[in-house]
């Protein structure tokens, strides 16, 4: 009688084989300096493992990723300084608290449609393009004092390891190399959310499910759990790895790659215990730059499931239609 749950369910922690919390694949890419094939073949093993898209030309949505050069006292220090942003007095912060949209530093509480939503998330965010740095840096938060200088640092280390993973995605799909180089790549926007403690998770979500409608995303959590994503019908819980980044593939990417790329569906959610805090770079193409899928890709057997779409336009849409429905893959077949 005494493995019934009933008679043991007063502990504090849940036991590590009661908890649906689950490691994604995790790519070493310390590897790739000799065995470039091998880690391509990784990335590809790992959607067949999820059981996600069956067959060779189908790559996973959502992986981790080790020994990726960027240095681990450089992520503490990046982590360190936004938690120290989140925790300051607001007066502190008011330089970049903003209603406005166009603003390309804003500092803001649940989502983007606070004023007209019917239900807020549970976070705190703030977002501010990083490439070209000397173009936008200036914008930033002047406090924490150190908050420009190590963010800085940190934006032009992921968009290098961005350059990177997308190198290697871009040989796994036989198209040519640098061909997600220049204007492609060119715009990196870092977005840093915070979610405090809440006194009731059942009810509330942090961000709720969604795709992230860039070409791909790097995600650096702390310890704390709270990434979800969305597998065969059930929402999975992706267990921070220390010094890992998720890498999230985006809507942009799954046009460009023709469908072989999907876009990964997750959401944040809350806890009661302690406050959480990730901080994402968002890679895309530059405004007036036309996605499309890669011409490389198109063979007979093979069409063209989308039309070419300014990126401009497509953001200006996303943004709208995501305001109403917070589901973009209901309407992006209409590119």
């Amino acid at each position: 009688m005494g493995k019934l749950v009933s008679s043991w369910s007063s502990v504090q922690n849940l036991p590590e084989d009661y908890s649906f919390r689950w490691t994604i694949p995790v790519i070493d890419l310390g590897e790739g300096s000799h065995d470039r094939a091998g880690i391509i073949q990784q990335i590809i093993n790992a959607s067949q493992d999820f059981g996600l898209f069956p067959g060779l030309c189908k790559i996973l949505a959502e992986i981790t990723v080790i020994n990726h050069g960027v240095s681990g006292v450089l992520m503490d220090e990046t982590m360190s300084v936004v938690k120290e942003f989140f925790n300051m007095a607001d007066e502190r912060r008011a330089d970049v608290f903003t209603d406005d949209h166009t603003k390309s530093c804003r500092f803001r509480t649940s989502s983007t449609n606070y004023a007209t939503e019917e239900t807020h998330y549970w976070r705190d965010f703030l977002r501010h393009p990083c490439h070209h740095l000397e173009d936008f840096i200036h914008l930033w938060p002047q406090h924490p004092t150190t908050y420009r200088d190590v963010v800085g640092k940190y934006s032009v280390e992921v968009r290098n390891l961005l350059l990177r993973i997308m190198e290697l995605m871009s040989e796994g799909l036989g198209l040519e190399p640098g061909f997600f180089e220049g204007e492609l790549s060119d715009d990196l926007l870092i977005l840093t959310n915070h979610y405090p403690p809440c006194p009731d998770p059942s009810l509330s979500l942090g961000l709720p499910k969604h795709s992230d409608p860039n070409l791909i995303t790097l995600l650096l959590q702390e310890h704390v759990y709270g990434l979800q994503v969305y597998k065969d019908g059930q929402w999975l819980g992706v267990e921070p790895l220390p010094n890992a980044f998720v890498v999230n593939i985006g809507y942009q990417l799954q046009v460009v790659s023709n469908d072989k790329f999907k876009g990964a569906e997750h959401q944040a959610v809350t806890n009661s215990r302690e406050a959480r805090t990730s901080i994402g770079a968002f890679m895309g193409p530059c405004n007036n730059c036309i996605i499309e899928p890669a011409k490389a890709l198109i063979t007979e057997d093979n069409p063209p499931h989308y039309k070419a779409f300014n990126t401009k336009s497509f953001l200006k849409i996303t943004w709208q239609r995501l305001l109403v429905t917070q589901k973009l893959h209901c309407w992006l077949s209409m590119f």
